[in-house]
């Protein structure tokens, strides 16, 4: 079953670590080694970093028009900054990964089950 891993934090903690260049090097090298144990348990799918929620666009359908609005929908304490999507057995095991996640220490960690995913191809454009 597919799962996502949803890593939420404070955007304003992770700018703060641009300052940092060991500390920053240390999660991204704690995030590598997740990463690849993912791979080698055979269960990553796919994964990725975020941009922050200032680059983010809100779209809504509001009396037949489009209305794109800049910034997220709502703000919050904590941001989305990236995911995983994992396929494993069961819940648990989905648990069990979302707990080595790097950010569980300061953040939190959603973990979602997928619904029905798309099987449709995309035509290639010349």
């Amino acid at each position: 079953m597919h799962y996502m891993i949803l890593i939420y934090g404070d955007e304003k903690n992770f700018a703060s670590l641009l300052d940092d260049k060991k500390a920053l090097e240390q999660l991204h090298a704690a995030y590598g080694r997740y990463g690849a144990d993912m791979q080698a348990a055979g269960v990553l799918r796919g994964g990725a970093e975020l941009k922050p929620t200032h680059s983010a666009t809100t779209v809504r359908l509001r009396n037949g028009k489009t209305v794109a609005t800049d910034g997220p929908f709502a703000e919050t304490k904590e941001q989305l900054g990236g995911y995983y999507l994992i396929d494993v057995p069961n819940l648990d095991d989905a648990v069990h990964w979302a707990g080595r996640c790097p950010s569980a220490a300061n953040g939190s960690i959603e973990v979602r089950p997928l619904g029905m995913m798309s099987s449709a191809k995309q035509e290639e454009r010349p």
